[in-house]
Formats: structure tokens, C-alpha cells, sequence
């Protein structure tokens, strides 16, 4: 048995992971416990105390914040794999996606189509995949020789009511975006939400781009742009990386970066 602790349930991108940690474990005969950390580090210690307990042969993980616990697997021996966040100050095997890349070739594909005021919804501060999508963000308007101001930019939970009140307090402003890049799915229901409420539609008024590809994307009047991560691949490769090193936890640790996908929709198009 493994265990996989992910940072949000309820997020699709997670749920993809899940389902590539299980079709890997499940083809080499493991089965897996599914916990949900909610982004606490409280949460995320707690099971792996009861992965320890429970003796579970290995722990996927999407570590929170700028601190981990899993110093405790790497005392005990047990075999362990860090998902979309690198490990704090903790050597381990990891699975990543260039996701400061990504978020700047979604802010200079937003630049290319004419818009000026572009702004930023991204997640907490100290959470590695918030903190470089805002750090790609801002290359590509360095690159262009965009100002950057903070009126742009707003940090919230990974959470579409997080992402809502982000996206009033910016459109309520004297000068309010005409683009946003938006961190994840779940922030861009609560963005597009926001948009309804003040007659915005998205595109010609105002352009976003939004990280992960969410099968009601293409649905939308006009469809939503995303940034498409390889979830499932980042799933089945930290599946076999985790066996790998419960058959030999001697191993070099090793990092692999997977490359995100920008999918041009309507929602970033003026036209």
C-alpha cells in the first residue's frame, strides 16, 4: 500500500495525479490511500504519522507551504515523492512542471494580442507554485517593458471565493486590468463569476488565461485559454519513481520537469 497526500481534492489537477499514481500502483499490484491535505501542514503531518503507523510501503505528496514533514519518512526509511512542489530544504525525488515558464508565456501571449493593464491572480505567498507563477508573470512584462505594479497583482487561497474577491477588488479600481492571468481552475470559476456580475465578457473587454485545462473550459461563451498541465503525467511518473526507490531507496534523488501547454481560446482573443 502507498499513500498519496494531495493538496486539494477538489481541485481537477489533483484528482488527475491521483488517478496516474493509482493506474501505475494498481498495474504493479499496490493499492493507494487517497488523503487530502487541505493545504495544512497540520493536515499533511497528521497522515503521515498514520502512514508511518500503518507501515504503508512509500508516500506521494504535494508538500505545503515552505515547510514539510516529511523528514520524519527520511528517518524511518520509508520511500517518499514530492508532486508539483519541490521539498523545503529536504532532499527527495520530484516531479515538477516549469510552471514560471508557463505563466510567462501565458502573460506574452496576453501581451501579443494588444492588451496593456494586465493583472495577476495567484496564490499564498510561500507556496512554490503561486510564488512562480507570479515570478513568470512578471518576466514577461519585464521582457515586454510592461510596468509591474502590485495594483495589478493579488494573492489569495487556491480557492474560487478566494479568487472572486480578488478579482472585484481589481475591477472596482480607477484604472482595472484589461487581462488577467488567473493560478489555477478553481480561481478561475470565481474570476469568471466576478466578470458576470459587473457585465464583462471575457476576450474583448477583458482577456484571461487560467492554469489548467478543466473539461468545462471549452464550454464557455467564448472558450477559456489555459495553461494545460500534464497532471496525470506528473501522476504515473512519480508512480514509478516512488516504486522504484521502495525496491532500492539507495538511489540518486532525481527532479523531472514536464513542460505545461498554453491552448489558445477565445477568452484571450479581442476579435
Amino acid at each position: 500500500m502507498v499513500a498519496l497526500i494531495i493538496s486539494d481534492v477538489e481541485n481537477p489537477f489533483f484528482t488527475a495525479i491521483a488517478r496516474g499514481v493509482e493506474d501505475v500502483a494498481h498495474e504493479l499490484g499496490y493499492s493507494v490511500v487517497l488523503c487530502n491535505s487541505d493545504e495544512s501542514f497540520e493536515k499533511e503531518s497528521r497522515y503521515i504519522d498514520v502512514a508511518l503507523q500503518e507501515r504503508v510501503a512509500g508516500v506521494i505528496l504535494s508538500p505545503t507551504g515552505t515547510t514539510s514533514s516529511v523528514e520524519k519518512l527520511s528517518q524511518r526509511g520509508t520511500a517518499f515523492v514530492a508532486v508539483d512542489r519541490p521539498l523545503p530544504e529536504q532532499d527527495g525525488d520530484v516531479v515538477l512542471v516549469d510552471t514560471r515558464l508557463a505563466a510567462r508565456q501565458a502573460t506574452a501571449h496576453l501581451i501579443a494580442q494588444g492588451y496593456q493593464r494586465i493583472g495577476c491572480i495567484t496564490g499564498p505567498a510561500g507556496v512554490r507554485t503561486a510564488d512562480d507563477r507570479l515570478a513568470g508573470y512578471r518576466d514577461a512584462l519585464k521582457a515586454a517593458r510592461l510596468r509591474s505594479t502590485t495594483k495589478l497583482v493579488r494573492r489569495t487561497e487556491y480557492k474560487a471565493a478566494g479568487a472572486h474577491r480578488a478579482a472585484q477588488d481589481l475591477l472596482v479600481q480607477p484604472e482595472p486590468p484589461d487581462a488577467l492571468l488567473v493560478a489555477n481552475s478553481e480561481m478561475a470559476v470565481g474570476v469568471l463569476q466576478a466578470l458576470q456580475e459587473h457585465g464583462i465578457r471575457p476576450g474583448k473587454q477583458v482577456g484571461i488565461v487560467a492554469f489548467d485545462d478543466a473539461p468545462w473550459a471549452e464550454l464557455l461563451d467564448p472558450p477559456l485559454t489555459v495553461v494545460a498541465q500534464p497532471a496525470y503525467e506528473i501522476g504515473t511518473v512519480a508512480a514509478r519513481l516512488l516504486l522504484a526507490r521502495i525496491t532500492d531507496n539507495t538511489r540518486a534523488t532525481t527532479t523531472t520537469t514536464l513542460a505545461a501547454r498554453l491552448i489558445e481560446r477565445g477568452s484571450s482573443h479581442r476579435g
